[in-house]
């Protein structure tokens, strides 16, 4: 049987989609503005080579590759988190897993895109394919990534099936597009059935799959011998730093769509407090192996740890350092610890300053190492240019200008599990009141 949604009580949540006015396209022009400088510089990159990059001998990863590392980690929040709030079926989670998934699918392109800056010549990177080393922990990283890529995209393309067959129906303009991207989806039980059945398997399978991811990522450089880098703690050090980032971009994204959209009815103060709830533990756990990692490396005393060790805490590289660690853990610590702070206002401005100290995380990871190789070659510096500084700002300003595009052809909040979720409501309270009343 044929399900009819009656639109009015979730109208608001297709306004994004019917209405645009100027601060839309300003928006859009200035994102678009952003993003041909930063063509202009990688073509600038492309014809006079790696030397216009503050890249060189032994520091020959630098902020492409901190970038990398960085949005590979965002990316595991969208999809990991949704997945384990569906499977746990937490009903909070309703208003925000599409915005949360939609961030993993566009964040992956990004940090795959760093890599291929970071290679100087784009052609290059078919080699890993066609002359792939099994034994290397690229091509795994390679593999890990298209995978998640994939399963991503399906866990978010499944839940979007329903809303896509509702803007069918409710805007003919448009019907000619959304109509093959429904699939002829009608509501019908056994639809419904497959449909649940299909995202909980997705669900299941898309843990696993981003968990290895990071750990792969990781063991890009657990598995070189370079000081600092290699440690066996990496693995869950990397889960765990990617889950704590990706939470923070989820508030940042909720609340520029709150915002914007005037979605307060949907994305309410809970939803703020519980995902600052789950901010705050990844807080803790960050700290924890943190301090798990320097600690070990200061008692082990080995020489060409220890210059890099004190490289980052009292050297050249104590400003990001210190960074970090002001940003990771004591102001989100200071703000998520009380229920009075975890506000609005308050879990975005923790999320930010996590997400800063993370990207100096990444940072303080990759170059402090390289400046100080065990190979017998001179200690390098590593200074960025404008052109990773302008390719840094110009993936950003394109991913906001993706996801804004997306806002206006999908609902970013999933009006099919908001009215799922009022049904059940309903019903939880109805079968709870017959309990009180005689047969």
């Amino acid at each position: 049987m044929e399900k009819k949604i009656d639109l009015k009580e979730d109208a608001a949540l297709l306004k994004p989609i019917t209405s645009g006015g100027w601060g839309f396209y300003l928006t859009v022009l200035i994102l678009l503005c952003i993003g041909a400088w930063a063509i202009r510089a990688w073509l600038w990159q492309l014809r006079q080579g790696l030397g216009v990059t503050g890249l060189n001998v032994p520091v020959y990863w630098g902020i492409y590759i901190t970038n990398f590392v960085f949005f590979i980690g965002i990316s595991h929040a969208g999809t990991l988190i949704s997945a384990i709030l569906r499977l746990c079926q937490a009903e909070w989670r309703r208003a925000i897993t599409r915005a949360a998934e939609v961030i993993t699918v566009l964040v992956l392109f990004f940090g795959a895109g760093n890599v291929i800056l970071d290679l100087g010549r784009p052609d290059r990177a078919l080699n890993v394919i066609l002359h792939a080393n099994f034994r290397s922990p690229l091509l795994w990283d390679v593999t890990s990534i298209t995978v998640y890529l994939i399963a991503s995209t399906i866990y978010l393309y499944l839940p979007l099936i329903p809303d896509i067959a509702i803007l069918r129906d409710a805007l003919p303009r448009r019907r000619w597009f959304y109509r093959v991207l429904a699939l002829g989806w009608n509501g019908t039980e056994r639809q419904e059935r497959m449909l649940n059945k299909a995202i909980s398997i997705m669900a299941i399978l898309v843990i696993p799959i981003a968990i290895s991811v990071h750990t792969v990522v990781s063991w890009v450089f657990g598995m070189t011998t370079q000081p600092m880098w290699h440690s066996t703690i990496f693995g869950p050090y990397f889960v765990v730093g990617a889950i704590f980032s990706g939470i923070a971009a989820i508030i940042i994204a909720m609340a520029l769509i709150r915002k914007a959209y005037h979605l307060e009815n949907y994305l309410k103060p809970i939803h703020f407090n519980n995902l600052g709830i789950l901010l705050f533990v990844m807080t803790l756990l960050w700290f924890y192996f943190t301090f798990s990692e320097y600690l070990t490396t200061f008692y082990g005393g080995e020489p060409m740890h220890m210059e890099i060790f004190y490289s980052k805490v009292t050297g050249r590289y104590a400003m990001p350092f210190w960074g970090m660690v002001i940003l990771c853990f004591i102001v989100p610590f200071t703000i998520l610890c009380r229920k009075k702070t975890r506000t609005v206002a308050g879990t975005v401005f923790a999320s930010i300053s996590v997400n800063i100290g993370m990207w100096l995380e990444r940072f303080t990871i990759v170059v402090p190492s390289l400046s100080r190789p065990r190979l017998p070659v001179n200690a390098g510096n590593y200074c960025p240019t404008w052109v990773e500084w302008s390719l840094t700002l110009g993936f950003l300003a394109t991913f906001i200008l993706l996801y804004i595009l997306f806002t206006k052809l999908f609902p970013i909040v999933s009006i099919w599990e908001i009215r799922e979720g009022r049904e059940k409501s309903l019903k939880e309270v109805h079968d709870r009141v017959k309990g009180y009343l005689p047969e």
